[in-house]
């Protein structure tokens, strides 16, 4: 029978990194992972045409860069080949009538942009930019902490010396803002609120979910001031580096291992048993990086506390996604202007209310009539994603319904994926279209993922959810996945949680799974 110290389901960037601290500790670690590859939604493939580089999903590296894992292990990791590539316009919004805005890190450019629509926006932008290193150091300290009371306690406390009780009370009240409350008492300009509460779609916080400010606000504060990072030839050079981290430390990585279930001994996990038959054994710890629907395959006879199994199965996923990836011989031309080429991210958002209501439609079980588009370009920052001259765009349509009940369009007659994708794909470049004319002829290649397509390639990714479980206040913070899991323990002694349904959630930065090692290892 084989044995490692720790077996762990799924090879998604959480249990790399994971698997990578534990090595480096001593531990012996067994990586089974039912997909072809490692990376779970951090993959780079060959889509469309034979040298064009596609991000299937993942495309933006920047947490990965900051975390807290990368700032222990970057020169190893970079010794494996992790390689970015920086961006220094970030991401910019277009407008029905021509306008269009972007953040740069140039700090003059962004407020020219804003000051053209409103000047005394563009005072609030400058007021948020000079208090954002404060703000940062509590919000940093808060997300990256462990969900556990000693950890919220000390995060509180700091922020109570340094900011006082009305300071205090201030970023509570913020933490818990829908992106519209938030923008509406920041901005005066639709167009300015447009821009950033496109981010809130990213996360599943539609303008008015509450808890979702802090989103929109984090990613225009740190793109102005950081930049933003895409991983040079693609996103999977992270997945590389990681998995060149934990086979240097002595793991294994075996793909095409779907694991059947969780095997307890004496109220314990004790080992893994493979689809195949095989049984593996784990001395210290089985970790499981998967969704919460997925304990009740693993854990057949349950965890043995009803109340956390309850959780797990009401554990709420996001509306899904679809993925559209296109090969081009030229980038978009944008009616907007020339300068928008060369935006990592371009969002076709145009109002909040709009956002709001694909968001609505979506949960209703509707394809959105019209969905928030964010056209990705990383060919703009890295040209070896795609033969000389040539382009790749990466469209990420939100917000698209897993089960499909309708079409608030009243056009789409299909209630099954297989046949609406190529017809709701099609609605979505129209829209790209009618910002920048001439898309469609420049397309030489085109493959299209619905969010079934994205769950078979991803079980995680229930429903087309690239977020792994929605992040609403109900289901973040101390209560993700559930009250007293947050930070990956469960109630069967062994058997512990990582990836995004865990806290801090969704993204790239890997703090699942580094948090995990790091309380299993001893740091």
């Amino acid at each position: 029978m084989t044995a490692y110290d720790a077996v762990i389901i799924g090879a998604g960037s959480n249990a790399l990194a994971c698997a990578a601290h534990l090595s480096k500790r001593g531990w012996t670690i067994g990586l089974f992972e039912a997909a072809d590859r490692p990376g779970g939604a951090v993959k780079t493939r060959e889509l469309t045409l034979p040298g064009f580089r596609h991000d299937l999903a993942a495309m933006n590296l920047s947490l990965f860069a900051g975390s807290a894992f990368h700032k222990a292990h970057a020169g190893e990791l970079a010794a494996h080949g992790l390689s970015f590539a920086p961006v220094a316009d970030c991401f910019a919004s277009v407008f029905p009538d021509g306008r269009w805005l972007g953040v740069s890190t140039d700090p003059a450019a962004t407020r020219a942009r804003i000051e053209a629509i409103s000047p005394r926006d563009a005072d609030a932008w400058d007021g948020l930019i000079a208090a954002f290193p404060a703000r940062a150091h509590s919000l940093s300290a808060l997300l990256g902490a462990p969900m556990r009371k000693r950890a919220v306690a000390g995060v509180l406390l700091s922020t109570l010396r340094r900011e006082g009780v009305g300071g205090t009370m201030e970023l509570v009240r913020f933490l818990l803002s829908s992106p519209r409350a938030w923008l509406d008492e920041t901005f005066e300009s639709g167009e300015v609120k447009a821009l950033l509460g496109a981010w809130g779609m990213h996360l599943d916080f539609a303008p008015d979910i509450a808890g979702g400010a802090i989103f929109p606000y984090l990613e225009g504060m740190a793109g102005q001031s950081f930049g933003m990072v895409l991983g040079r030839g693609g996103a999977d050079t992270m997945i590389s580096a990681l998995t060149g981290l934990v086979e240097a430390g002595g793991g294994r990585i075996e793909c095409g291992a779907r694991v059947e279930r969780v095997e307890i001994r004496d109220g314990r996990a004790a080992g893994v048993i493979l689809a195949d038959g095989r049984r593996i054994e784990a001395r210290k710890a089985v970790i499981g990086s998967v969704a919460p629907r997925a304990l009740q395959g693993l854990l057949p006879e349950g965890s043995g506390d009803a109340r956390f199994d309850r959780a797990m199965r009401r554990f709420r996923h996001a509306p899904g996604t679809m993925m559209i990836h296109l090969a081009l011989d030229d980038l978009p031309g944008w009616t907007a202007g020339p300068d928008l080429r060369r935006f990592a991210y371009v969002h076709l958002a145009p109002s909040l209310d709009m956002m709001a209501r694909a968001y609505q439609e979506a949960l209703a079980g509707l394809l959105p009539a019209e969905p928030v588009i964010v056209a990705g370009q990383p060919t703009a920052i890295d040209p070896t994603r795609a033969p000389e001259g040539r382009h790749i765009l990466w469209l990420q349509v939100r917000m698209a319904p897993g089960t499909i009940r309708g079409d608030a369009a009243g056009e789409i007659a299909a209630r099954d994926w297989d046949g609406a994708r190529e017809a709701f794909a099609d609605r979505a470049i129209g829209i790209v279209e009618r910002y920048a004319p001439g898309l469609r002829a420049r397309i030489i290649g085109r493959a299209v993922f619905a969010p079934t397509d994205l769950e078979r390639d991803n079980a995680n990714l229930v429903g087309g959810d690239q977020i792994c479980g929605s992040h609403h206040l109900a289901q973040n913070f101390t209560l993700r996945p559930a009250p007293g899991a947050a930070d990956g323990r469960t109630p069967v002694k062994g058997f512990h949680l990582t990836g995004a349904a865990v806290w801090p959630g969704a993204g790239v930065g890997v703090g699942s799974g580094y948090m995990l090692a790091r309380r299993l290892a001893g740091g």
